[in-house]
């Protein structure tokens, strides 16, 4: 670790090792409070860092001065050269010890109740549409990206990074996970904020689930998977310029959603399948889902005021 590192934070242990490097969390020794290290490796150039990273990495500042309750905070940013041709940056974020896959896990039998999951919603696309109003694109949602505080508050970690990732991701083979992926992802079409729903639609049938929705093994697996739930799409949604035709698809028709997921009510169907719609002009937005009439039905509890009342559902780990 870098000694600019070093003199400011104590690492205690390792949390994760990904495509952009080792993730530690470590003390803060000014404040003494705990934080999250990730080493990220980019390639440089002969005036340095790039200047895409640079931007990246501004925007992401920036972002902290909102001090969204949803988003995870970066607090530091440290650069140290280690060649000539890269310099690794890392990147200093607040510390959350869970994650919503850990947190579904802990869930005791038959799952999370229906009024939770709507507040975990409501606090995920809140953060989402926040990033996606920032003109940033996740392009890696999963339950592991999604924390969740012991008082039940959620945080969306690991957003806007995948361009300052994309010049290691390139030099090394990066085996990641398909089913969140969208169909024009899947398909190598060009994608933008609605790639993030198609992910969020996978998400929250997995609340419901408290497992995977499409667990493919391949790209063309993954499609199959997800169109024997919605159904081979009209030629007219196909993407053009892509290797893969829709006739290597056998025909099917869109499946009841509570064969699929069956503790979701009506109106949570509707919602899911707005989320998972195969063209992604047509897929609902952020913004739109939280305006959806199964979020708009408010229970007892809202994300704001009352996410400390998620924590009584079952004991959980302090931060």
């Amino acid at each position: 670790m870098a000694k600019e590192v070093q003199a400011k934070y104590e690492p205690v242990a390792e949390i994760g090792v990904g495509a952009y490097g080792v993730v530690y969390k470590a003390r803060d020794l000014q404040s003494g409070k705990f934080v999250a290290l990730k080493n990220v490796r980019v390639q440089t150039n002969e005036n340095g860092l790039p200047l895409s990273t640079v931007r990246e990495v501004a925007l992401l500042k920036r972002l902290e001065h909102f001090d969204h309750p949803n988003i995870v905070r970066l607090m530091d940013v440290c650069a140290t050269a280690r060649t000539d041709r890269e310099t690794k940056v890392t990147l200093v974020f607040e510390h959350v010890d869970q994650d919503l896959k850990t947190y579904l896990d802990k869930a005791p039998a038959p799952g999370l109740p229906q009024d939770t999951i709507k507040d975990l919603m409501r606090q995920f696309l809140s953060g989402l549409d926040f990033l996606h109003s920032n003109c940033i694109v996740h392009r890696d949602l999963k339950p592991e990206n999604i924390l969740v505080t012991s008082s039940g508050q959620v945080k969306l970690a690991d957003f806007g990074l995948a361009r300052i990732y994309s010049c290691q991701m390139a030099l090394t083979p990066v085996v990641v996970t398909l089913w969140y992926r969208a169909p024009e992802v899947l398909l190598q079409a060009t994608y933008a904020t609605p790639v993030d729903m198609w992910s969020v639609g996978c998400i929250f049938a997995e609340m419901f689930r408290r497992k995977p929705l499409f667990c493919g093994n391949s790209e063309v697996d993954q499609l199959g998977k997800i169109f024997d739930l919605i159904g081979l799409p009209p030629e007219e949604d196909w993407p053009a310029d892509v290797n893969l035709p829709r006739c290597a698809f056998m025909p099917r028709s869109l499946q009841p959603v509570e064969k699929h997921v069956p503790e979701i009510d009506m109106t949570g169907a509707k919602l899911l399948l707005d989320m998972l719609t195969f063209n992604p002009h047509k897929r609902i937005s952020a913004f739109e889902a939280l305006r959806h009439p199964f979020l708009m039905e408010r229970s007892s509890t809202c994300s704001k005021d009352s996410s400390s009342d998620l924590s009584s559902a079952w004991p959980q780990k302090g931060d």
